[in-house]
């Protein structure tokens, strides 16, 4: 039964923990242990290769900055620091990946057991660490798995702020959503759901000034990506801009329909489906702790959901509101006497986990080839044998300058060609800064140069006018599964003139995949 004895007019009521409590946050750390031993050995021995996202945040690593075209900073430095100590192994670069949601899981522990008892932030926190939405991120380093944990431990340091004697905790808040936002931007919708919560509860009002505080506090921390972004023309906020797409036709139904039936795939099918629940009969939203947590989940989501509506939304990007909601949904399910749900939601994203990261290797290792789209990790096969090839042609045409012509082909081709060409160029027959090759090492400034040209969208008839002459040197045919891959030409393309691209081009190339995610 719950430690914390809550209405929504009453202050917290600390009941005695039961005696099987004590033992409930050694479990939840073994438990923990045990998951990301399991992941940590997984990112190890998995074949598959770095996802181009993350093969462009090793390059941003190796040039550290306060920002970058697309993101804030924090992913590109803890990379650098798990490469200084590890190489640069993909593991090495995915290492942080499943300690932060480790971090995550433990704080979310702590957030249960604040608010209701020892046993929900037991549950809370298993089932926020068997997410598949959590078992993906923890394999694939991303912005998401530097955001989760530093969301969860503002809204602990939030809920420990407002208890009697807890303003102490507020520095605390500040740091958390401070380091946030240099993870992910989205951390700003932890700070509307925190002043929404404060103004729209009478007897909370008078946090206010002090979470001002902590903001300002945040806002500091986040001042050199500030500075970055001023003297680059505020490349990361347009990115955010360009990823919102809100141009054109402005009501999608189908694109909503999508991301909320990807949303039983992000969290699980019974963890979403309590949540609707929820949401649809909002008793336990009575009590304060209830409440709280909604506020710090169902705003993100109706954002991300209205998002989705008027253009698009990736399945992630709603990642931030199931922190909250799996307290609440874990709450809810152990006050109808639910547990053996919650097993069964557990066992259900565990099971998806495996079939996520094993199916298709355990196949294959039986002389089994699975079709590329029903491979989850399609994107990230075939990029190690390409990166030989194109290494093995840069060797024998010595002096040329590696150029790709798409945002996720030349990170890839930057990790896994040898040496690593660091002054590889991007081209592109849509004008302006797209993305950080663009704006760091345009192919304006390459006037004059040879390049090794690798083409996966062969716009060859567009990139003539721009050289004195292009000549093909090879094809290079990548297979993913029994029946997908890609295939590449390359070229040779002499003396970049800088002509502009034809007046169509960007027509042409409006279908490639340089949407910054």
């Amino acid at each position: 039964m719950p430690d914390v004895i809550l209405s929504p007019s009453s202050k917290p009521v600390i009941a005695a923990a039961p005696a099987t409590g004590r033992g409930s946050a050694r479990s939840t750390l073994a438990a923990i242990a045990a998951l990301t031993a399991i992941r940590l050995a997984w990112i190890a021995a998995e074949p598959a290769g770095l996802y181009p996202d993350e093969a462009q945040y090793w390059d941003w690593a190796k040039h550290l900055a306060f920002g970058y075209y697309s993101k804030p900073p924090l992913v590109p430095w803890l990379i650098a620091l798990t490469t200084a100590i590890f190489g640069n192994g993909e593991w090495a670069i995915r290492l942080s990946a499943p300690l932060l949601h480790a971090a995550a899981a433990g704080v979310i522990y702590a957030i249960g057991a604040r608010l209701y008892d020892r046993r929900v932030g037991f549950w809370s926190a298993l089932t926020y660490a068997t997410l598949p939405g959590v078992s993906l991120s923890s394999f694939i380093i991303s912005t998401d798995a530097a955001l989760l944990p530093c969301w969860a431990a503002a809204l602990y340091a939030f809920i420990r702020a407002r208890e009697p004697g807890g303003r102490r905790w507020w520095p605390a808040v500040g740091i958390a959503v401070g380091l946030g936002l240099l993870a992910k931007y989205a951390m700003v919708y932890w700070l509307i759901s925190a002043v929404a919560f404060l103004l729209t509860t009478q007897e909370e009002r008078r946090h206010l000034t002090s979470l001002m505080a902590a903001i300002c506090l945040a806002l500091a921390l986040l001042a050199p990506n500030l500075w970055w972004n001023w003297t680059h023309g505020f490349a990361s906020f347009r990115a955010v801009g360009d990823n919102a797409h809100l141009t054109g036709h402005l009501v999608h139904p189908r694109a909503f329909v999508e991301f909320f039936g990807s949303q039983f795939g992000v969290v699980g099918p019974l963890v979403f489906a309590g949540l609707i629940a929820i949401v649809l009969r909002p008793t336990a939203l009575t009590d304060r702790a209830g409440r709280l947590l909604a506020f710090f989940a169902l705003p993100t989501l109706a954002l991300i959901l209205t998002q989705s509506l008027l253009s698009h939304a990736e399945p992630n990007w709603a990642a931030p509101a199931y922190v909250a909601a799996t307290v609440l949904v874990v709450a809810w399910a152990l006050g109808r006497g639910w547990r053996g749900w919650l097993n069964a939601a557990i066992a259900i994203n565990l099971a998806a986990a495996v079939a996520l990261f094993g199916m298709t290797d355990a196949l294959a290792a039986v002389g089994i080839a699975v079709p590329a789209k029903y491979d989850p990790l399609h994107r990230l096969r075939g990029w190690r044998h390409l990166g030989a090839e194109v290494s093995a042609l840069l060797a024998a045409h010595q002096g040329l300058t590696l150029l790709a012509d798409d945002r996720e082909l030349i990170a890839a081709l930057t990790y896994y060609v040898h040496p690593h060409p660091f002054d590889a160029v991007e081209w592109s027959p849509v004008p302006g800064i797209a993305d950080e090759w663009r704006l760091v090492n345009n192919i304006k400034n390459h006037r004059g140069t040879d390049f090794l040209a690798v083409t996966v969208h062969d716009l060859v008839g567009q990139m003539r006018p721009q050289f004195a002459s292009i000549s093909p040197l090879a094809t290079i045919r990548i297979r993913s599964g029994r029946d997908g891959g890609h295939t590449y030409h390359v070229y040779i393309a002499r003396d970049y003139r800088g002509e502009p691209p034809a007046p169509h081009a960007a027509a042409t190339a409006a279908g490639d995949s340089r949407r910054v995610r």
